[in-house]
């Protein structure tokens, strides 16, 4: 276990921008957690949980105790002819779980190859690429009750998922750390292959899960900027979902809109709409829009302060409003 005060939170994690938590604990077993716990640590304090930084904006300092993962493991709990179910600690790097499945011929996850974090965010946030949701294989999420220390597991559908959503993100049930999640893989080749252009890019060679991670990673590093040289923390915005009236009557101003039918509507791509009203490569201060993919913002300077960010994003999100009449809103978490 690691205990540290007045922890720099640039340091876990990836937008770059300077905060100080005022506690930062480290746990790496359900037993020193629940041991924190037991110890008052948390008693009458803010309290948040936190994987990889990869979608979270510090405001501010935070005034309270960060608690953060270090559970791992990946372990084989069943099996069949058609399916396997792994439970695997909070945290282990995504990444590493989907190159694990990849080389173990376990299919659902390949195409959230390189989503930046850990394990234990994936059911948080509903992690999504490329047509899939971390939903789409989740199979439950054992969590631990930071006020009783009493474990809990929610099955898929008490984690009530939505678009980069869950139960996990209301109110009352930000008390509870995720520990491990138990995913239900396919050992039946299935792929998912319409959305954007992994079949172009897989034109010409075989399709096995290889390819196709290899064919993601391509995709995502050659639009995506890597944190590590220039601070982001991703898809900074969510695709908005309209009416199917609203969509019609954008497409009669805007035919080549790309666009797409779900449930309760149409998405959008939020990257097109900020493209279209001017934002693309376009700096405010040291934040900017990424020059190659308009859903990202960036440290552009390396010396942007969260308040700049958060200007730049309410900016962009305001001029996509009085171009298209769509509210955007911010993926990222920002913590305040």
């Amino acid at each position: 276990m690691t205990i540290l005060e007045n922890e720099s939170v640039k340091r876990h994690t990836t937008f770059g921008v300077e905060a100080k938590a005022q506690t930062f604990i480290e746990y790496s077993s359900v037993s020193e957690l629940k041991s924190i716990i037991s110890s008052g640590k948390l008693k009458d304090r803010r309290f948040m949980c936190i994987g990889g930084g990869s979608n979270l904006l510090f405001c501010r300092d935070y005034d309270g105790v960060l608690l953060h993962s270090c559970i791992m493991g990946i372990d084989k709990i069943a099996f069949s002819d058609k399916e396997v179910l792994l439970s695997v600690g909070a945290g282990v790097v995504w990444d590493d779980f989907v190159s694990y499945c990849v080389e173990a011929g376990y299919y659902g996850a390949e195409n959230l190859s390189i989503i930046p974090g850990e394990v234990g965010a994936s059911p948080v946030q509903n992690i999504g690429a490329y047509g899939v949701e971390a939903k789409d294989i989740i199979e439950s999420v054992e969590c631990v009750d930071l006020e009783t220390g009493v474990g809990r597991v929610f099955t898929n559908a008490e984690c009530c998922f939505g678009y980069r959503d869950s139960i996990f993100k209301r109110a009352d049930y930000r008390r509870y750390a995720v520990v491990r999640v138990t995913y239900r893989l396919s050992l039946v080749p299935r792929f998912s292959l319409d959305y954007g252009n992994i079949k172009s890019k897989l034109e010409g060679v075989e399709v096995n899960l290889k390819n196709v991670r290899e064919a993601v990673i391509a995709i995502r590093e050659s639009k995506l900027p890597d944190p590590k040289v220039t601070g982001n923390a991703g898809s900074f915005f969510k695709n908005p979902v309209v009416a199917q009236s609203k969509a019609d009557e954008l497409l009669n101003d805007y035919p080549e809109m790309p666009h797409f039918a779900v449930d309760g509507g149409v998405k959008i791509p939020a990257a097109w709409l900020i493209e279209q009203s001017g934002w693309k490569g376009r700096q405010l201060g040291n934040a900017a829009v990424d020059a190659r993919q308009p859903l990202v913002l960036v440290n552009y300077t390396g010396k942007a302060s969260a308040d700049e960010v958060v200007a730049l994003s309410d900016t962009v999100a305001a001029d996509v409003k009085a171009k298209f009449g769509i509210d955007i809103f911010p993926e990222v978490i920002f913590v305040k």
